[in-house]
């Protein structure tokens, strides 16, 4: 049976798994830990601050215009100017010293974000724990790659996925849990323990897989090409466009969530709880999209949901906003699992759009499409956080706004890009 499927969407990998579940070679379980807690280092890094975003901007005198947001979106910042660097110094160095790099740097981050004394302190800190993490975050890719291949590396990286869709359930409860019993500098030096043993880890468990003759001269003429190209591209440029603006959706919901939760709604140390019942959505949508994109057209299906998604958001935020209606906790709650749900539905296939037209530089391009996608982000989601006001309205604009936009630069500027595969059945 043929159906009509994307050359280049997200579940390429489901489908090397499905035609290769009889190949599969054995995987040590202590591998897939060690390379689910590198990815889970940023998550770490982020989530685990959620909880304590007010006391840190009480603290440091950071509350006024919601200043103590960039707490969040700096560190994204030096995540999203990280991922164009590793990738040339990973083939140049190795994997292991890459990650050393990156391990050093959020030490020296973490340290100086626990001893600031000023906010502007703290924040370059946070930059420079963005810059370190972008190294584990980079090079685990690459050192899977050299491990397996084809549904060997397809399946390795469905189980580290599986495991690090736990991490925004566990991680704000460990912030949490670390603010029962002291202040939010204990929180950063949770961070320093859990960066030092993992990097102890790795460094005992891990051997380079670089092979000698596949080292190369350390040169960022291949990222400096890839961010030509991804620019001048114009179907790489739309879709990765887009994927900043909804992603910028989602950074506006970190930044504002733990306003919302525990400033309108006095949710205290529950915080943690109601959020894991958010990123519910996420998780759901993940595996269903696996699923979906066998059935429908990558562009339809992302046309779709973009449309979905855009016009409940902003009929919610019509009906509380001409009536000022008070959203209940649970009705927030089950808004918020909705409009994860969508985000799950569109970030990977919006990365698989933009990768489309770069399949001979897929690895540079990558790095370079990711870095550009967060960093727009991260200017869309901070000038969404920026508007809190103390009630929901502003967050439902952000989602209206740029999953609506997203949606009309697709229709307007994308062109389909199909063709017909076999799909199992």
């Amino acid at each position: 049976m043929k159906r009509w499927v994307h050359p280049f969407n997200s579940t390429d990998a489901a489908r090397i798994l499905w035609n290769g579940m009889n190949t599969k070679s054995p995987i040590k379980p202590e591998f897939l830990l060690l390379m689910a807690a590198l990815q889970c280092l940023m998550a770490l890094y982020v989530d685990a601050m959620l909880p304590a975003l007010h006391e840190i901007g009480s603290d440091l005198n950071a509350l006024e215009n919601n200043r103590y947001q960039f707490v969040i979106t700096s560190v994204m910042l030096g995540l999203a100017v990280g991922q164009f660097f590793y990738g040339p110094l990973a083939d140049a160095w190795g994997r292991k010293p890459a990650v050393y790099l990156g391990f050093t740097l959020m030490l020296i981050g973490t340290l100086i974000s626990l001893f600031a004394e000023t906010f502007e302190v703290m924040l370059v800190g946070r930059v420079l724990q963005g810059l370190g993490a972008a190294g584990p975050r980079v090079v685990t890719m690459a050192i899977v790659r050299d491990k397996y291949v084809g549904p060997d590396m397809a399946r390795v990286m469905s189980l580290i996925m599986t495991i690090f869709i736990f991490s925004p359930v566990v991680v704000p409860m460990l912030g949490q849990l670390v603010l029962l019993v002291a202040d939010w500098r204990a929180v950063f030096g949770m961070l320093l323990v859990l960066t030092t043993a993992t990097w102890i880890w790795f460094a005992l468990r891990q051997e380079e897989t670089l092979n000698p003759e596949h080292q190369s001269t350390l040169s960022f003429k291949p990222v400096m090409k890839a961010m030509r190209q991804v620019v001048t591209t114009r179907e790489g440029f739309i879709y990765t466009f887009a994927g900043g603006l909804v992603h910028g959706s989602l950074i506006g919901f970190l930044v504002s969530v733990q306003g919302i939760l525990q400033g309108i709604y006095d949710t205290g140390a529950l915080f943690p709880v109601y959020f894991a019942m958010m990123a519910l959505g996420v998780g759901i949508s993940s595996f269903m999209n696996s699923k979906l994109v066998y059935r429908f057209e990558l562009r339809k299906l992302v046309i779709f949901v973009m449309g979905l998604s855009g016009v409940i958001s902003l009929l919610e935020a019509i009906v509380i906003g001409a009536w000022q209606l008070t959203v209940p906790l649970q009705l927030f709650i089950l808004m918020m699992i909705i409009t994860t749900f969508f985000f799950g539905l569109l970030f990977g296939n919006l990365n698989a759009l933009a990768m489309a037209p770069f399949g001979k530089m897929a690895g540079v391009a990558s790095g370079t499409i990711g870095a550009f996608t967060m960093l727009l982000g991260v200017l869309v989601g901070s000038l969404i956080g920026m508007q809190f006001d103390g009630t929901v309205l502003p967050l439902l604009i952000g989602f209206a706004v740029t999953t609506l936009s997203a949606l009309m630069l697709i229709i307007l500027f994308s062109k389909p890009r199909v063709q017909r595969v076999e799909v199992p059945h």
